[in-house]
């Protein structure tokens, strides 16, 4: 009788341990649960909720609350666990690293573009990176894989494919033309280097493509990738200049040929092969072409008065040499946030922006442009402008108060995105297709 009374207390107090560490845990879920909600809602004030690029869309059926998907993630507060599964906080300042979506055990993400309410229009590609168009490839920005990793395993993934629905017959001067030698298209011209391929780069600027028009400083890479004929690139925080300087090494390494200045025109096709006129009126012929340019490569102009001036300009590279200048920036991505920081020690920076926040900015410049409107270092002015540009001055519309301010001026950089080169596209045939959530990468 003592035994079994005994038994009862013991397997009574592990019944309630249990009770107690099951307790513990929903209380624990329950809090992490409401830290998710508060973070969701300050999000939705932010206006950081709503995604404006590539982003993991979550299954709560196949989601089992590992937080792989949380911890891959390098950027933050992208996902969170809520009601135990995993949901999004602040999709707009997801950059398609996609290393959520190769974290996930259950296969329970897809990395998506556009939303039900706002499509993205991108060129139609299938899964071996062809248009419509057969014979062109598209690789990199241009078909919404904006990360400079992705564009790069992209590029190269491209060249695999054209290598294998090559014609070995042709009678082309090249294999393959490559345009754009950004980071989608240096990828892929030593791809094509190293399966042997004939291959021409042409760049209608300069080498880096848009990562050459970033500032020298600016961090490009948080993360390792794969570079063809030179292996993993295990610099971490790298910046505009050591990218470029190792792209440089590796294509000087392997002789590869990039023309830069040399923007191409037109696209024709010819006798199974593609004719190929630049601005500067070259002509090439090749059997395969891959597009691998920017989808900001054409500047969106405001389309003001003034706009044509020399003061005007749509990148900054060498922040450092501009001194004692008043300046004035548009726009309010990171470009323009980057712009205004570096810019802000030794010159007086206006930061003009036309919503009440800034909606798509990655969580470190958040923080430092928070900091310099504290410390007065920039003057934002949300809700914003710009009207004209004048030689010594700017008008200025502030929305809050229907008022006109007309403002001294000496620079004005305009970072207000850039547009899909559609005409160029659909010269060629291309078909663009606005993409509402669409799945740019499923399991």
């Amino acid at each position: 009788m003592e035994t079994l009374i005994e038994n009862i207390i013991i397997y009574s107090f592990v019944i309630l341990l249990c009770i107690i560490a099951v307790i513990y845990y929903l209380l624990r879920q329950r809090k992490k649960s409401r830290i998710v909600d508060e973070k969701i809602k300050k999000a939705k004030e932010d206006g950081l909720y709503e995604p404006v690029s590539l982003h993991p869309v979550v299954d709560v059926n196949s989601c089992i609350q590992t937080g792989a998907c949380i911890a891959a993630c390098p950027e933050k507060d992208i996902l969170g666990i809520r009601n135990g599964r995993a949901t999004i906080i602040n999709a707009s300042r997801c950059i398609g690293h996609g290393a959520c979506f190769h974290a996930c055990p259950t296969e329970a993400i897809t990395l998506c573009i556009g939303t039900e309410k706002r499509g993205v229009d991108l060129p139609h590609v299938n899964q071996n990176f062809e248009t419509n168009v057969s014979g062109v490839f598209i690789a990199g920005e241009l078909g919404g894989m904006g990360l400079i990793k992705n564009s790069v395993e992209q590029g190269k993934q491209a060249v695999e494919n054209i290598a294998k629905s090559l014609d070995k017959k042709h009678n082309a001067d090249y294999d393959l033309i490559i345009i754009g030698a950004g980071p989608a298209g240096i990828s892929a011209s030593l791809t094509a280097k190293k399966l042997n391929l004939k291959s021409l780069v042409l760049e209608q600027d300069t080498l880096g493509g848009t990562v050459y028009t970033f500032p020298r400083s600016k961090i490009v890479m948080t993360a390792p990738m794969d570079l063809p004929l030179y292996g993993k690139v295990k610099l971490y925080e790298t910046s505009k200049s050591e990218l470029l300087n190792l792209w440089k090494t590796v294509i000087l390494k392997n002789e590869i040929i990039i023309k830069e200045n040399s923007k191409v025109e037109s696209i024709n096709e010819d006798n199974g092969n593609f004719k190929l006129t630049t601005i500067n009126n070259e002509n090439y012929t090749c059997n395969r072409v891959l597009l691998a340019i920017g989808r900001r490569g054409t500047p969106r102009k405001l389309n003001i008065t003034g706009e044509t001036l020399e003061k005007v300009a749509y990148r900054l590279l060498e922040p450092e040499i501009i001194k004692n200048r008043k300046i004035i920036i548009v726009g309010g991505g990171d470009s323009a946030i980057e712009a205004a920081l570096s810019l802000s020690g030794q010159n007086e920076v206006i930061l003009s922006y036309r919503s009440e926040n800034f909606s798509r900015i990655k969580p470190m410049n958040s923080e430092r442009i928070k900091e310099a409107i504290s410390n007065k270092s920039i003057d934002v002015r949300f809700n914003t402008n710009l009207l004209s540009i004048q030689n010594d001055d700017v008008l200025l519309m502030d929305m809050n108060e229907n008022k006109e301010h007309k403002i001294l001026n000496d620079l004005v950089f305009i970072f207000a995105g850039g547009e899909l080169p559609t005409q160029f596209l659909q010269k060629i045939g291309i078909q663009i297709t606005k993409k509402f959530g669409d799945a740019l990468l499923k399991h």
